[in-house]
Formats: C-alpha cells, sequence, structure tokens
C-alpha cells in the first residue's frame, strides 16, 4: 500500500471514531436530560382584544373626498 492509502484510511478512521462518539452523545447523553421533567403551573387564560361585534361594530364610514387638483405636465408653463 501507498502512504497515500495509507493516509486516507487514517482519515477515514478518524472520522467514523468522531462520528460515532457524537451518534452516542445524541442517542445515549442526551436521553438522560429528558427524562426530568418539571410541572408547569397553568396560568389564567388570558384575554384576547375584543372583537369588532363586542365593541360595537366598525367606525362610521368617512364621506368621500373630492380628488385633489394637481397641475399636469400640459398645463405648467
Amino acid at each position: 500500500m501507498t502512504a497515500a492509502w495509507v493516509d486516507f484510511f487514517i482519515m477515514v478512521g478518524v472520522f467514523a471514531v468522531i462520528a460515532l462518539g457524537g451518534l452516542i452523545w445524541v442517542f445515549y447523553l442526551r436521553k438522560k436530560k429528558r427524562k426530568h421533567r418539571h410541572k408547569r403551573h397553568r396560568r389564567e387564560r388570558r384575554l384576547a382584544n375584543p372583537t369588532l361585534a363586542q365593541t360595537g361594530g366598525l367606525p362610521p364610514t368617512r364621506p368621500p373626498e373630492p380628488p385633489e387638483a394637481t397641475p399636469s405636465a400640459s398645463e405648467t408653463p
């Protein structure tokens, strides 16, 4: 075998050991922490903003405003 193949197998072996260590950490160590559950106290339900029906509906409509008179390009001197 050449030195390049030996280096390749060393790199693959190191990667496999790191990946195996990561998988053990994820599956074994992380599951232990999940077993400890804390009881949460339920808070009173917060009231939502009132609906339009509860407040009396929509405000009255505005009267239509006439369009503003803007000078066009042909009217300017």
